[in-house]
């Protein structure tokens, strides 16, 4: 099949299939003699797979690892395991941090009475006079 029909029966962008070709996540397919790129039911399977994992918000190298297992089928499933352990962790840290944020937006929404121009907004002075929010450094997910 061509890149067009993959990315119809995926649901996928015909750039996003190719960056996952320069990345490596995806096999580069043969080409045909006008030079056509041709994909097989293999790739069809693999992009769907990356495709499931980027729903899960899971980053390339965790895809990458996941990749190993599944074409290592007779290996153990305890890495895999890991993974998604490892990888609920740092959803659940994430969700403390929106939870976070959600609590400062919503205190921000209500220092503001509504009333004249944006000289007197309570919004706009509580950005200025906040301090920066610093991210853990080293951490993909955030």
């Amino acid at each position: 099949m061509k890149i067009g029909e993959l990315a119809q029966k995926t649901n996928t962008a015909v750039e996003t299939i190719r960056y996952y070709e320069r990345v490596q996540l995806l096999p580069t397919p043969k080409r045909k003699e006008n030079n056509y790129r041709v994909y097989t039911n293999f790739h069809l399977e693999r992009l769907r797979f990356i495709r499931n994992c980027r729903s899960l918000d899971m980053t390339h190298e965790e895809i990458r690892t996941l990749l190993f297992y599944l074409d290592a089928p007779s290996g153990n499933c305890d890495p895999v395991t890991a993974l998604i352990d490892e990888h609920l962790e740092h959803v659940d840290v994430r969700i403390k941090e929106l939870n976070h944020l959600r609590e400062q937006l919503f205190e921000l929404q209500h220092v503001c009475q509504h009333d004249g121009d944006t000289t007197s907004c309570g919004i706009l002075k509580s950005l200025l006079d906040m301090e920066p929010i610093e991210k853990p450094q080293g951490d993909t997910h955030l």
